[in-house]
């Protein structure tokens, strides 16, 4: 299965996305014979195999499609899902935060249904790699099929195993945990991470946020910065612009820091 191709026309192999009426969209792999079916119509595959990306594709009632590659964000919005997965506001700033770029080696533990993990797999390429901590073998189990999508799952390493016992790597670049409890690990962060690396998590509530910054006072982290996402939606008609009626506002706190090499830190944090 193909994510991203290189031609400019649909494959026998490519997954796709097609966009209907109102914005719904669908993504599936192309396979020659296959035949795509909605309560707007049917395609038969062999008719979308061939079309130039961005070509309009019509069912046999006449309702019509958009063809295009599927983006990350769709992706991650389709992903089977056994827990609330992380939502694309949060995992944008978070990329940035931690640095993780085309070669980044990272840790991330509590893997959920595995969209932050399909989105490190996709930025950090062939040079990077993905060690990612679950102790419950179901939800990696079904983290591992999400990532097949995409075809690059031979940059991510699932590891069954309780992060209290510490990781088995050394000298990562950047780690994030999404776990309740984050304030636990931070020796095994510090051991991990190569010297000043990015460390950051997701907590949803403040009374572990306050927990988490009292320990990583006490393990000597700097950079600290506490924040929250938000994003707001228009309604994309030119006579009414307004907001739309729904808005996804907190999901959680997002903290970041970087592990410092003193005996102690002062109370300003200059």
């Amino acid at each position: 299965m193909n994510w991203i191709s290189a031609s400019t026309t649909a494959q026998d192999g490519d997954l796709i996305l097609l966009i209907g009426l109102k914005q719904r969209y669908f993504i599936f792999p192309l396979s020659t014979g296959g035949i795509f079916q909605t309560h707007r119509g049917v395609i038969n595959h062999n008719e979308i195999i061939g079309q130039t990306w961005g070509s309009e594709i019509q069912s046999h009632n006449g309702s019509p499609f958009y063809l295009f590659q599927p983006g990350i964000e769709e992706l991650i919005k389709t992903t089977k899902r056994n827990t609330q997965i992380m939502y694309a506001k949060d995992i944008g700033y978070i990329l940035l935060k931690l640095n993780i770029v085309n070669g980044t080696k990272v840790i991330e533990a509590g893997i959920g249904s595995g969209s932050l993990t399909q989105v490190i797999a996709a930025i950090i390429g062939n040079e990077g790699h993905l060690y990612t901590y679950e102790k419950r073998s179901e939800t990696q189990n079904l983290a591992k099929k999400n990532l097949k999508r995409l075809s690059i799952q031979n940059r991510v390493s699932f590891i069954e195993k309780d992060i209290g016992n510490g990781f088995d790597q050394n000298s990562i670049d950047s780690i994030f945990l999404d776990v309740p409890n984050p304030y636990d690990y931070l020796d095994n962060v510090k051991k991990a991470l190569v010297p000043g690396g990015f460390f950051g998590c997701l907590l949803p509530t403040t009374n572990q946020v306050v927990k988490l910054l009292n320990e990583m006072r006490r393990k000597n982290f700097a950079c600290v910065e506490v924040s929250e996402t938000m994003l707001r939606y228009y309604q994309t008609e030119e006579t009414k612009l307004r907001p739309t009626d729904r808005m996804v506002a907190h999901t959680g706190y997002l903290v970041f820091g970087r592990p410092v090499i003193k005996e102690s830190l002062s109370d300003n944090n200059e």
